[in-house]
């Protein structure tokens, strides 16, 4: 036991151990390093009890850099308040945890100055390998990065960045969505996506559920952003005149928020005036009116994927860039009833 205050570990030096225990330096470096072995049990046992009574704490970051790794991960997100890229963190941090690596979280709050500072500061810190999950609107520093380190892309693809991509099978999501509210009765269908903002997988599901439509002869379908405007153009949606009975579509949580409170503020009989299925699965889903169906990411599996391709890359594979993509699981709730037959 020792009484050294924090202050005073933190001045204790590699020297002042080697000269508590009578050894050289090089002795000290050795045992806190990965050449153990090469000291004798005695000098070991010295070395070790001089550390823990000076309180010596060695410098992870310094010892990194000299042997040219510091184990540390880098993530690039566009908003950390997003509930998605919470849960994508926590896959990628609990894998990362798994094989001995530490995590650095960048917040880039989808500004774009921002999100270069933050490039420069994660290479200042000298990380192994990279995740991104932002629009990477600064190409040219993540293409520069990805020469120097593994990166790794989450739900959003760069343009003109051939790197390893994972997120979900947005086709098959969108596909399951609509079948759903087909076979349920639904017959017009109104998606509501945040703005694209160049944003690849908000485009990708537009896209599909735009082409998936146009095969569906039983549904009539539309799209609107979630904007200003929202409250008054869900309720020209509800006003319109009957195609069959209504559902909204809302391309993440963030989108299904928006649409509970405009239909709340519209007095909507939640879900008897329209049903209403969610991708992604909040914990806040079961908690409206009978529940929200939803098509739920696996977020833990996507961030703790993204860290293995990146393992893979920072272990020698340089294969070509690959994609995993993961599907959706469907929960059904009572938002999609099923009594409109």
């Amino acid at each position: 036991m020792n009484d050294f205050s924090a202050a005073q570990r933190s001045r204790v030096t590699m020297l002042d151990v080697a000269e508590h225990a009578g050894v050289s330096k090089a002795s000290v470096s050795r045992f806190i390093g990965d050449d153990r072995s090469l000291l004798s049990d005695a000098i070991a046992q010295r070395i070790e009890q001089s550390i823990s009574a000076l309180g010596y704490r060695p410098n992870q970051m310094a010892r990194g850099l000299k042997r040219g790794r510091t184990r540390l991960i880098g993530m690039l997100v566009a908003d950390i308040r997003n509930p998605y890229s919470i849960a994508v963190m926590h896959g990628v941090e609990t894998a990362c945890r798994r094989h001995g690596y530490s995590l650095v979280v960048c917040n880039t709050d989808r500004d774009d100055e921002q999100e270069r500072q933050h490039l420069a500061l994660l290479r200042s810190y000298n990380i192994e390998g990279l995740i991104v999950n932002t629009l990477g609107h600064h190409r040219d520093e993540l293409r520069e990065l990805h020469r120097e380190m593994p990166l790794v892309l989450v739900d959003r693809k760069v343009e003109q960045l051939d790197s390893d991509l994972v997120g979900l099978d947005n086709p098959a999501a969108v596909a399951m969505a609509l079948a759903h509210l087909q076979e349920r009765g639904y017959r017009d269908v109104l998606m509501v996506t945040e703005p694209f903002d160049g944003t690849s997988s908000r485009i990708e599901r537009v896209s599909s559920f735009k082409a998936q439509i146009e095969q569906r002869a039983a549904l009539r379908g539309a799209v609107i952003e979630t904007v200003s405007d929202l409250t008054s153009r869900l309720k020209i949606f509800l006003d319109t005149a009957d195609h069959g009975p209504k559902a909204l579509f809302c391309a993440n949580g963030i989108a299904a928020l928006a649409c509970t409170h405009a239909l709340r503020e519209l007095g909507c009989d939640l879900f008897g005036d329209v049903g209403l299925i969610a991708l992604d699965d909040l914990d806040w889903y079961p908690l409206v009116g009978s529940g929200i169906t939803a098509l739920a990411q696996p977020t833990a599996q996507i961030g703790a994927s993204a860290f293995e391709c990146l393992l893979k890359r920072l272990r020698g594979d340089v294969g070509p860039a690959r994609t995993v993509d993961f599907a959706a699981q469907l929960i059904v709730r009572g938002s999609t009833r099923g009594d409109l037959q």
